[in-house]
């Protein structure tokens, strides 16, 4: 199609992906990092049937809710595309999304949704990030005008690009992830260049450095992850710089990928310094975070949506518990101590070897874990084999619970339900289902995310 401007713009919501939205002669305008309130001229690139898609050209009126971005990345690197909106409108726009999807996708009655739980903090809130190493960086237009010169270097250490799988921007300082994070990747970065360590190229499938993946916890433990495709002299060296510089790390791991994608959770990570683990804590109750563990990665975040879980359960200590979907068990061992039985069902035997861990660090001894895909596994055998559940608790991934899940929850129709969800527009389609049988009681939105459109939502279901 043609490109063509919209002037004056008028933007009155935030829609799906981050992307404001304004109206054009009855038509949806998507306008990346615009915000509402603001007046803009756009330039239309797409254009389907009853919505278009388009960037800002100038803007005319800024909006009294628009801030000065944090981090000089904004824009490119594709992560935090609210930065540039006030964070209580953040916050009105997350809880508002709860509710459209609710109201547009559900076909089910529920009360008014409760205030929106906030993160306390906005920034370095993440406890893991993964970085990529690329020999062809994304090049900017200082970069553009430079490129010809002697020495010029290519090489980046950073995030991937939206839309560019082949180009890496390479991060000069990131707000995700508390110190001592930046430094660590920047003298990684600097260690290698002036070695001339190869950094990776993802076309061609050459390169030594792959990926760094950085985890830390609330209790000051460190770990670190660098992906190579050979463990080699050059590595090892490298690996000891690290050490020497950085003895605040307290697990220092290692994994050779050779594949033709960057997943670290089928290879072997390797220990070369350290523990195996990190520890997190959570009330009293301690989680060892391996090196492909899930954790939630905004740890005091987790604390309020498993406590708003906890909450919802109504749990007394001879209630029988099913934690469905639950990963590393965080949630079955969170509320194991005011229930009868927790049995917990997750498809990654990795995970489920550390939720039965996790559950031997804390002396519980009340919970079962079971591996296998839920569709498959959440059976009438199973039922009978475990006990029938008076309490449900599910958190499911973004597409929701499989519809075998749905109707077996129908069937043996527990007294209550306890819908964990990062994705409310699946959780009303499961949610309509549920609810020929069930009432919606409460909805609970979570801030996990700052600056991003994401959202955690609570519901509890009673029959």
């Amino acid at each position: 199609m043609q490109h063509y401007t919209i002037e004056n713009l008028e933007i009155t919501d935030a829609g799906a992906e981050g992307k404001a939205v304004g109206r054009h002669n009855g038509m949806i305008v998507f306008v990346p990092y615009a915000v509402p309130g603001d007046v803009v001229d756009v330039l239309v690139f797409k254009k389907k049937r009853g919505y278009a898609e388009a960037r800002i050209t100038a803007i005319k009126q800024t909006s009294p809710y628009r801030v000065e971005p944090l981090c000089p990345h904004f824009g490119l690197c594709g992560g935090c595309k609210w930065q540039n909106l006030q964070y209580d409108k953040q916050l009105y726009y997350k809880q508002k999304q709860v509710d459209d999807n609710f109201r547009h996708l559900g076909k089910f009655d529920y009360p008014e949704v409760r205030p929106i739980l906030a993160s306390d903090q906005q920034s370095f809130y993440r406890n893991k990030l993964e970085f990529t190493f690329s020999n062809l960086r994304w090049l900017d237009e200082e970069d553009m005008a430079h490129r010809e010169e002697p020495g010029f270097d290519t090489r980046g250490l950073g995030f991937h690009i939206p839309g560019k799988f082949d180009k890496v921007l390479d991060i000069k300082h990131c707000y995700l992830q508390a110190d001592p994070s930046n430094a660590i990747r920047t003298a990684i970065k600097a260690y290698a260049t002036e070695h001339n360590l190869p950094f990776y190229n993802i076309r061609d499938h050459e390169g030594l450095l792959r990926n760094l993946i950085i985890r830390n916890t609330s209790t000051g433990e460190l770990m670190v992850i660098l992906i190579v495709t050979d463990f080699n002299a050059e590595v090892k060296a490298l690996l000891d710089f690290l050490s020497e510089k950085f003895p605040e790390i307290t697990s220092l791991q290692y994994a050779v990928n050779t594949k033709l994608n960057d997943a670290v959770t089928d290879l072997p990570v390797e220990l070369y310094k350290g523990k195996p683990y990190i520890t997190e804590q959570m009330e009293d109750l301690k989680f060892n975070i391996g090196p492909v563990s899930f954790y939630q990665t905004n740890s005091g975040q987790a604390y309020k949506l498993y406590s708003t879980a906890r909450d919802f359960a109504q749990l007394t200590p001879d209630k029988v518990v099913y934690d469905l979907y639950t990963g590393t068990g965080t949630i079955a061992n969170f509320v194991a101590r005011s229930a009868k039985k927790v049995v917990g069902i997750e498809y990654v035997d990795a995970a489920i070897r550390d939720a039965v861990s996790n559950s031997q660090l804390n002396g519980i001894t009340n919970t079962e874990f079971c591996v296998g895909d839920m569709a498959k596994v959440f059976t009438d055998e199973f039922i009978a084999q475990h006990g029938r559940p008076d309490i449900v608790i599910t958190d499911p991934p973004r597409a929701g619970m499989h519809q075998k899940v749905v109707e077996q929850l129908l069937k043996i129709h527990p007294e209550r339900i306890v819908y964990v969800s990062c994705n409310p527009a699946t959780q009303a389609r499961d949610l309509t289902q549920l609810c020929t049988q069930y009432k919606v009681m409460a909805v609970q939105p979570v801030d996990m995310f700052p600056h991003t459109h994401h959202v955690e939502n609570v519901v509890v279901l009673e029959r």
